[in-house]
């Protein structure tokens, strides 16, 4: 650890106007390597401490272990490992702190390793610009519980972020979480044995896709929700991912906005606007391959004046429902079984829209929801007019079937395209 004390003594004194070579590296391309040791904790949280723009931690292979949080408010640093089955940072001992690691720096990349058993969230990157996460597994090794982390890789209120053939085991709200943010992209990532595999909230410019989501009880969300300061979230394309098997149950603590989904969804949009789900493969989802739903339905009440809770503007084509709804889960499942029979729909529309934005009784076309090329998929449209869903349910409402009622196209979304 010479080399690393050595090193930090050399950043302190660090500038543009007096560069400091460290093992043949610039100031603004320091590379300081940590092998696992019983200092390791302390000389770790020195780097992040003293850590100058341009900065590198790389990691050896080895488990490094923690009692307490890892906070990063300096730009520019990069913290890498030598793989995610490799590098692995356990806080199984951590009695200090929220997150394992909060990060408020802009231009932060990490790869290459793996964070597990924090008391609260893994990684949490908070109002950062230009955020990389490649390679970077977020686990909670005792299997699923409420009393795990609630996410596991999250950014937000960010911008221009990129994550990348990242997993996420075990967290007991959403395994990868992208909340509140702009410009995003998510993909080839796993997520597995969680509440939310991949959610996407309150978020605007966002491509999800070739992802892999499976055991989860929710695979892949787009939600959009009241009270927070981003809000209205939209142009969102959800394509080429894989969502099956999300039959896991919900261990989500009480409250929490996930508690209410069901086991066995497959892919979920709530309140969001202007979504594109296309060439997804979205099987044995046993509830539903496809929920498209107002904030209504959930039963909570809303306070800000400012939300709008009605999802538009959503195009759904070309993807493959299969073997979905044989077996409805949780109290909402229950309830739409016994409303609709079994097996319920692969795509599930509640069909609550805005009064407000209605024009002879109907939405404008660029609000509505349009379907193409989904024809073996079953479909239901609730017609839901708002208020108590068991009483709504009891009313006879009149259920619409036929896929055709909502045929159409809509305007592609154009690509995120970050650099």
């Amino acid at each position: 650890m010479r080399f690393i004390l050595l090193a930090l003594l050399l950043l302190a004194g660090c500038s543009n106007n007096n560069p400091v070579n460290v093992s043949g590296n610039s100031c603004n391309d320091v590379v300081l390597q940590f092998h696992p040791s019983d200092k390791a904790q302390e000389d770790i949280l020195a780097a992040l401490i003293k850590a100058k723009t341009g900065i590198t931690l790389e990691l050896a292979a080895g488990t490094y272990s923690f009692n307490t949080s890892l906070s990063l408010t300096v730009p520019g640093v990069t913290i890498r490992g030598a793989g995610m089955d490799q590098t692995i940072l356990s806080f199984k001992e951590q009695d200090q702190g929220k997150e394992g690691i909060l990060v408020t720096g802009n231009d932060f990349k990490m790869e290459g390793l793996t964070i597990e058993d924090t008391k609260g969230d893994a990684l949490k990157i908070n109002g950062a610009t230009n955020v990389t996460l490649t390679k970077v597994r977020a686990r909670w090794t005792g299997g699923p519980a409420e009393t795990n982390g609630a996410y596991g890789l999250y950014p937000v209120q960010c911008s221009h972020v990129i994550i990348d053939g990242c997993e996420a085991e075990c967290a007991s709200d959403a395994g990868i979480y992208v909340g509140q943010s702009k410009q995003v992209i998510v993909k080839n990532c796993k997520a597995t044995r969680n509440v939310a595999g991949i959610e996407i909230e309150n978020c605007t410019e966002v491509d999800v896709f070739d992802n892999y989501s499976t055991n989860n009880t929710g695979g892949l969300l787009v939600f959009d929700l009241p009270d927070l300061p981003a809000k209205n979230g939209k142009q969102v394309r959800v394509f080429r991912n894989t969502v099956i098997a999300n039959n896991h149950r919900n261990f989500a603590p009480k409250g929490n906005i996930v508690a209410t989904v069901p086991p066995g969804t497959g892919m979920m949009v709530l309140a969001s606007d202007q979504v594109e789900l296309f060439q997804n493969q979205v099987k044995q989802n046993n509830t539903t391959g496809l929920s498209i739903i107002s904030y209504h339905l959930v039963q909570k009440p809303i306070q800000d004046k400012d939300y709008d809770p009605y999802p538009e503007g959503i195009y759904v084509h070309d993807n493959v429902f299969e073997e979905n709804g044989n077996s409805p889960g949780g109290e909402m499942g229950l309830l739409l079984t016994g409303l609709l029979g079994k097996p319920l729909p692969d795509i599930l529309y509640d069909g609550n829209t805005d009064p407000k934005k209605q024009v002879d009784g109907k939405l404008p076309e660029e609000k509505r929801l349009k379907i193409s090329n989904q024809d073996k998929a079953r479909f239901v449209n609730l017609n839901y007019t708002g208020g108590d869903i068991l009483k709504f349910a009891l009313g006879k409402p009149k259920i619409e079937r036929n896929i055709a009622s909502v045929a159409g196209t809509l305007p592609a979304l154009p690509a995120v395209e970050l650099k």
